[in-house]
């Protein structure tokens, strides 16, 4: 037995409706079933304007289910990104709040920096929520683990969360690379590392200062020599020492 909602008898009047192409203006004729449509006059493959596609947002499958993603879908896909790669993470430390608290800290500094800087916010935040994931195997499988263990151990924790949330190989990619080195910086970095270096690095002398305060000498030094945004020095400042500059 047919469902009724897609038997064509049982539609209600504006079932079947007329929609101007964005590209050329040409009409095209939809069925309120169909996902897309191809404008006979350009060519161009519209979506539905009728249709919700706040699942293709996230959904692994959506190219499968629609075709080809437009533009606006794939912005909207990678901008929902970071707010699952936040679940995930949270889901992969369970009740290690001690460690949620400090990506959640890298991620919210993170985002403030690459905004002010351009960035791509979908690497950034990805890889700030994910920098430190490999700290768990890490820690089982090197005792006395090191900086460079769980940079390397993270990847494929990162991979793998990445690839189940149906990220684009090239984000991973880009996320992956930060994770592998992100205490050892090379002597080229992009905006998207250095966003996430600085961040990362404020947390850390955060956590370090509340334990062993430095004097006001020992941050300046620090954050001029080390960081290398505009925006994550004065971040720093603020965080640090009060907003001084």
């Amino acid at each position: 037995m047919k469902c009724p909602g897609q038997d064509s008898r049982y539609w209600k009047p504006g079932a079947i409706f007329e929609a101007k192409c964005p590209e050329c203006g040409n009409t095209v004729e939809f069925f309120k079933d169909d996902t897309t449509r191809l404008c006979k006059a350009c060519g161009h493959r519209m979506l539905n304007p009728n249709m919700d596609f706040g699942c293709a947002a996230y959904c692994r499958y959506a190219e499968q289910c629609i075709g080809n993603l437009p533009p606006e879908l794939l912005a909207q896909k990678e901008n929902l990104l970071k707010d699952r790669v936040a679940i995930e993470m949270k889901r992969y430390f369970k009740r290690d709040f001690k460690r949620i608290g400090h990506a959640g800290r890298v991620a919210r500094y993170a985002e403030r920096i690459g905004k002010e800087e351009a960035g791509n916010l979908a690497v950034i935040l990805s890889a700030a929520y994910l920098h430190d994931v490999g700290i768990t195997v890490s820690e089982e499988k090197h005792p006395g683990e090191s900086a460079r263990d769980h940079e390397e151990e993270g990847v494929p924790v990162a991979r793998g969360i990445l690839e189940g949330l149906g990220a684009r190989e090239e984000l991973i990619e880009e996320v992956c690379d930060i994770i592998a080195h992100h205490h050892h910086p090379r002597a080229e970095e992009d905006i998207e590392f250095k966003c996430v270096y600085d961040a990362d690095l404020i947390a850390n002398l955060e956590e370090k200062h509340k334990e062993e305060p430095l004097t006001e000498a020992e941050l300046e030094r620090t954050i001029a020599d080390r960081f290398y945004t505009g925006s994550g020095k004065a971040l720093a400042r603020e965080v640090l020492m009060g907003g001084q500059a």
